[in-house]
């Protein structure tokens, strides 16, 4: 059985978590980073985590998708909580900068952008890794987590520009893989362009995928990013296990696997 990482699952958001997390083992998955989208969606993992020692790693993050619902003063909450558990988890994420109209409108571009610059200062001072969302954002997201002097950093589901990849890949940093790879062209694109040693394999679950037929996906799903990873690479799928699996133990610091 090969032996694989989930590195980004939305678990607070999953409806029937215990039995998806049992049918994840069963099929290898050794472990999983879940990511936190705003104060609640924080505390929730958290606690979940208690549950599922060894298993599930936290990152607790602030989505842009979430900032048009928030002042400074209650992002500046949502900051004192990452930093009071910050020695509780293995990354900041989910962070990050989206520029689809439809969250401009509600979260502006600088409102973002100042948002971020706070997250990264936090993470850049405890030397914690970043997991990066940058949907249609991906220059200005790169440019800052390099400015900020982050030395870890992953740009999730990426499906941006071949310049700013390089870039990225220049950088150290990595991208990861996501069941999207099976069909989303600009994803399979980037995955292509990108060494084996800069993958990771994610689901971010509970995300729905699919054009024909589509499925709402769990940890089990990572199976599908693995055999679409080794098939743009040209490669097997245990070799492809085995190296992202390792690029995820070093990125996180998964020592105890």
């Amino acid at each position: 059985m090969l032996k694989v990482i989930d590195t980004h699952a939305h678990l607070d958001e999953m409806e029937n978590l215990e039995p998806a997390l049992n049918k994840a083992k069963e099929a290898g998955v050794i472990a999983v980073v879940a990511v936190g989208s705003d104060h609640q969606s924080n505390q929730k993992l958290m606690e979940i985590c208690l549950s599922y020692p060894a298993f599930v790693y936290p990152s607790l993050g602030l989505h842009p998708w979430e900032l048009g619902n928030l002042d400074s003063s209650r992002i500046g909450t949502t900051l004192k909580l990452i930093e009071e558990k910050i020695a509780d988890i293995v990354a900041i994420g989910e962070i990050g900068l989206d520029y689809d109209k439809r969250v401009i409108k509600v979260a502006p571009k600088d409102v973002q952008k100042d948002a971020l610059k706070r997250l990264l200062a936090l993470a850049r001072r405890y030397s914690k890794p970043v997991i990066i969302h940058s949907r249609y954002a991906w220059k200005d997201s790169f440019e800052l987590v390099r400015e900020a002097g982050i030395e870890k950093a992953v740009f999730h589901w990426f499906t941006g520009f071949s310049s700013v990849l390089k870039d990225i890949l220049e950088a150290g940093y990595f991208i990861s893989v996501t069941p999207a790879a099976e069909y989303h062209e600009e994803h399979r694109r980037a995955i292509r362009e990108t060494p084996a040693e800069k993958l990771f394999l994610e689901t971010d679950c509970p995300v729905r995928y699919g054009r024909e037929n589509r499925y709402r996906s769990e940890p089990v799903d990572i199976l599908r990013s693995l055999r679409a990873a080794a098939a743009l690479k040209d490669t097997d799928e245990a070799a492809m296990a085995e190296q992202t699996t390792r690029n995820a133990i070093n990125f996180f610091g998964l020592a105890s696997i």
